[in-house]
């Protein structure tokens, strides 16, 4: 496996593989401290393309405190070691310099309306002007047929795909199902600053959207009007459990809107999220609940 370490030597990769047979190229960002979620990801990419670069770059424009930044774990020798059992073609690992020139306030940003502002992006302002800036650049810089995300990060998919769609970029973003532990906790870089007992009671968010999506997909008349109470019973639960809640919504999965209302909720294909704080630690999943009109995907 190549490690790249600036933007020169993306550009003779390509060239070099210009020369050979090229190949489709799948690309998996990640900020590194890779665990088995984000292995997954490069085990689905090695499957469905000839060619797999995994980016590692802690980004500081997604960020909106600073404590974040200066914490979040930076393991890259352990990354790059797993990369190179798994296969992995090349690692592009920039520094901040080389991916913003002009500093930490580059001069163009990239803005997706409406879903950068709701939920996510309602209690993290800005955050998904620094996902939606930083990704595009990868993909122009990258060049892959196709990008892969993990579900856990559910809204910042549907963000992606939809940026992906209205610049006309061309890669297809893909979604890889949620990798969980065994108790249901969705992996996370965050886990491992969970103390023992805060662990113990976090595979509880899980089980409670699990309880708001059998809610749901019981539903059999047109009562969207009955979401308000499931979640705030829901929001209520977890704060019994011992977290402090930010938001626990259900929505459209193909937008993240409002269910609509006059439909049977069992009808529609819809996601509930939620994002809450356990001890100094926040933790964000989601749980599908596919309708009627969707019961193949």
């Amino acid at each position: 496996m190549r490690v790249l370490r600036d933007r020169p030597q993306l550009v003779a990769m390509h060239r070099e593989w210009a020369r050979k047979e090229r190949g489709t190229i799948a690309l998996v960002p990640t900020m590194g401290n890779l665990h088995e979620g984000h292995m997954a990801l490069v085990r689905h990419a090695r499957e469905r393309a000839q060619r797999v670069v995994v980016s590692i770059f802690v980004n500081p424009l997604q960020f909106d405190r600073a404590e974040d930044l200066e914490h979040y774990p930076r393991t890259l020798d352990a990354d790059l070691r797993k990369l190179t059992e798994a296969g992995v073609d090349a690692a592009f690992c920039p520094s901040e310099d080389d991916m913003y020139p002009q500093g930490d306030d580059p001069p163009v940003r990239v803005v997706v309306p409406v879903l950068s502002e709701i939920l996510e992006g309602a209690f993290r302002p800005g955050h998904f002007d620094g996902v939606a800036t930083v990704v595009t650049k990868l993909l122009n810089l990258v060049r892959p047929d196709m990008s892969l995300f993990g579900e856990k990060d559910y809204q910042q998919f549907r963000l992606i795909e939809r940026m992906v769609d209205g610049l006309d970029i061309p890669t297809r973003i893909e979604a890889i199902p949620t990798v969980r532990a065994p108790d249901g906790l969705a992996l996370s870089s965050r886990n491992s600053r969970l103390s023992e007992d805060a662990r113990a009671v976090a595979p509880e968010l899980k089980r409670v959207l699990d309880e708001v999506a059998t809610v749901c997909r019981a539903a059999t008349r047109a009562d969207a009007d009955r979401i308000p109470e499931v979640e705030r019973r829901a929001s209520d639960r977890l704060r019994e459990a011992g977290f402090d809640p930010e938001y626990l919504s259900v929505r459209r999965a193909v937008d993240l809107k409002e269910p609509e209302t006059g439909t049977p909720l069992a009808g529609q294909d819809l996601v509930v999220l939620a994002a809450a704080w356990l001890e100094h630690v926040r933790l964000i999943d989601n749980v599908r609940i596919r309708g009627a009109a969707d019961a193949s995907a």
